[in-house]
């Protein structure tokens, strides 16, 4: 089989990898040459870290199982591959008046991504997460068995599948049950907000009229400017729209016009300067503090995507994701800790969210979401600097009961993880025995050729 190198979406880890291919869902997994090699799913790569890399062993190609299966117009019952991304799955459904139940910040993620991480979008508050809209999947473990998972079939399985970081076997399909929609626009709302206060008073306010919410928050700036932002809420438009309200480039809009990065700068244009000064523009971007439209779902829910290859901006040493989530007790005080903390390191992150998780509950072990405050920033890697301030942040989330998000981690211990997510034991039961990733190694503490899934083997 072939080696190819494979690298973070942070661009921060380049590892060569044993590339298995994968000719149709109905045949037997492929096995890496030698005794002893370990395999993991690999969709689309658009992990930020190394959840979705397995340095010294062999990645299955997810994406070549892209077919659909089954679609019900009528019901909105869609049953696909696990190599389809959601950006196909969307332009098959929305003519016809249907839309994913959730979606996170990117359409080109795999299903199976998205079930193996168990995704959130803007509306977790009503909807939870990915995973509690799965109606079954087929895992394909290792010694060739193959389980029908669902909440009434192997849910144990189902479980631990869902956010399991693709461990416990490879997701050959899933059905999924999708949720009606009038028309592919938006009716949407940016409200500018200048405090942390503010912001916690608007998502309060907006939860029960709003299916979305999500905000930009600006993380450069100290003192009065600490935790200003735009907060974002919106419904999917009904039937009858204004059509006087449609923005004059719509019809562009909903083509697929996206531009692309043509290269990697030999520097980050990510610095101090520009991002403070990005910040400033785009607080102001918007001549009123509130405006309201209609705009198309894509540039409400997938504005980087209008942008490919968007990470190639941080140049060639590439960057880190930080994502954490604070219970709600403690996230006022702890996003203000966080933010203080950030803005006097002088590493800011112009993507910058913040939004809170609702009371829906994750069927996934290892799923990240709970209730709570969630943000999200983008670093440079700058080395030893912000391997310090990742260190300070660890701790605030740490001391305030909160967790990270594995599918955006590229560095922490096994201690933060461990603490964060007490199930981990127990998920640990379900990995299939050759199954690994440099993630799953870090946080558990094993070495390459370890492996912790012992769990029967029983169909």
């Amino acid at each position: 089989m072939a080696t190819q190198v494979f690298q973070s979406w942070g661009f921060v880890l380049r590892e060569p990898h044993e590339a298995l291919g994968l000719s149709s869902r109905h045949a037997p997994l492929p096995m890496p040459t030698g005794s002893g090699g370990t395999v993991l799913p690999f969709g689309n790569g658009r992990s930020y870290g190394d959840s979705n890399l397995n340095p010294g062993g062999a990645l299955l190609l997810g994406a070549q199982l892209d077919r659909f299966i089954d679609f019900d117009p009528a019901t909105g019952v869609l049953r696909c591959e696990g190599g389809v991304l959601l950006h196909t799955i969307l332009k098959l459904i929305v003519p016809q008046g249907w839309f994913l139940p959730v979606t996170p910040g990117t359409q080109f993620v795999t299903v199976g991504g998205a079930i193996a991480n168990d995704v959130h979008g803007k509306n977790h508050h009503l909807a939870g997460s990915f995973g509690n809209h799965v109606r079954c999947l087929e895992l394909l473990r290792s010694d060739g068995t193959r389980r029908l998972c669902s909440p009434t079939e192997h849910t144990e399985w189902f479980d631990a599948t869902i956010g399991g970081l693709g461990l416990t076997g490879l997701i050959t399909w899933a059905e999924i049950q999708l949720k009606r929609v009038a028309n592919p626009c938006m009716d949407s709302e940016s409200i500018r907000f200048r405090s942390l206060e503010e912001f916690f008073e608007l998502n309060a306010a907006s939860e029960r009229d709003f299916e979305y919410t999500v905000s930009w928050i600006d993380c450069a700036f100290e003192g009065k400017r600490l935790g200003r932002g735009l907060f974002n809420r919106a419904n999917h438009a009904p039937a009858v729209i204004d059509t006087s309200r449609l923005p004059k480039g719509l019809p562009a809009t909903l083509a697929d016009t996206a531009k692309r990065v043509p290269l990697t700068p030999p520097i980050s244009l990510i610095n101090t300067l520009s991002l403070k000064s990005f910040n400033t523009l785009y607080f102001h971007k918007q001549w009123n503090d509130v405006e309201r439209g209609l705009v198309h779902y894509r540039p409400f829910f997938y504005p980087l995507d209008a942008l490919l290859e968007w990470n190639r901006i941080y140049g060639p040493k590439g960057f880190y994701q930080y994502q954490s989530v604070v219970p709600p007790e403690r996230a006022l005080a702890t996003t203000r800790q966080m933010l203080q903390t950030i803005a006097h390191s002088g590493m800011g992150s112009f993507l910058a969210v913040l939004k809170q998780f609702g009371e829906p509950r994750s069927r996934g072990m290892l799923s990240f979401p709970q209730p709570g405050t969630t943000l999200a920033l983008d670093f440079p890697n700058s080395g030893p600097k912000l391997m310090r301030l990742f260190d300070e942040l660890d701790r605030i989330v740490l001391a305030a009961g909160g967790r990270l998000y594995p599918a955006k981690d590229g560095r922490i211990g096994a201690a933060i993880f461990q603490a964060g997510h007490p199930q981990w034991r127990a998920f640990s039961e379900f990995v299939d025995p050759r199954f690994s990733s440099g993630f799953w190694r870090r946080v558990t503490g094993q070495t390459s050729g370890q492996t912790s899934g012992h769990a029967a083997e029983n169909p």
